[in-house]
């Protein structure tokens, strides 16, 4: 089979499905597994892939991702008669139903399986280990020119919040938020993560927030962006980072 990923954690997820030496096209933001995407042709961003290079690839399949790819490439690849697979999770749950599909659609069910069950039996235990506890209000930050949050309604949010936090930005209907520093100070998080990705945060932003915040600093911590928001087979090892993370802040 030919497979075309234009998702970072989709082409990830095919390697982990034992599918690597499949793929014929991914992005330029595809980075894992580091060891091998570079002997793949990348065929733009997420946001502006080359279609007609990926039509010329004549792939079997094409992975896309509704937050992070346009609906515009997906309407010309499906004219140029491409066949696509679209997901957009926003719970572990929905991710262990995407790993199975995605793996159904490439005939590797049982490799699917193994990844889907893992997700739900982590979520399950973390689950168990929050329940009565006191919740940790929490903010989880992925930009600042202007500051930038994730919402209630994003994966990263629900994986904290499945863990024993609470986002301080619920009931918000945008789901990545922008604020003034003013504001978050306002609602009183008792947690502030800093993700890797897409903003590079550093130790550096780290402390100055804290300052802004009038937070001790190990209450405003960097996070791995990449667990907390790529979804499928990074997806175990995000509920645990997750979990660890709220955690911390309780201890």
């Amino acid at each position: 089979m030919r497979i075309v990923s234009l998702c970072p954690s989709l082409t990830e997820l095919v390697f982990d499905l034992g599918l690597g030496d499949d793929l014929v096209g991914i992005t330029r933001y595809c980075v894992h597994p580091a060891e091998r995407v570079g002997a793949i042709e990348s065929v733009g961003g997420t946001k502006d892939p080359e279609v007609e290079r990926i039509l010329e690839l004549r792939p079997d399949l094409v992975l896309m991702n509704d937050e992070e790819n346009r609906l515009e490439d997906a309407e010309a690849l499906t004219a140029g008669g491409v066949r696509l697979h679209t997901s957009m999770p926003r719970t572990v749950e929905e991710t262990a139903a995407m790993v199975r599909s995605i793996a159904a659609a490439l005939g590797a069910e049982a490799p699917g399986e193994a990844i889907a069950g893992d997700i739900e039996r982590r979520a399950a235990r973390v689950r168990e280990e929050a329940a009565g506890r006191p919740r940790v209000p929490f903010a989880y930050l992925i930009w600042k020119g202007p500051w930038m949050a994730a919402g209630e309604d994003t994966f990263a949010s629900g994986l904290l919040e499945m863990a024993g936090g609470v986002n301080v930005l619920r009931g918000r209907t945008d789901r990545y938020p922008t604020f003034e520093t003013e504001a978050l100070a306002s609602l009183r998080p008792e947690l502030v993560l800093l993700g890797s990705e897409p903003y590079p945060f550093a130790a550096q932003d780290s402390a100055a927030l804290a300052r802004v915040l009038g937070l001790p600093p190990q209450r405003v911590v960097l996070a791995d962006g990449e667990y907390l928001s790529w979804h499928g087979s990074r997806t175990p090892d995000g509920i645990d980072h997750a979990a660890q993370l709220i955690e911390a802040a309780r201890s």
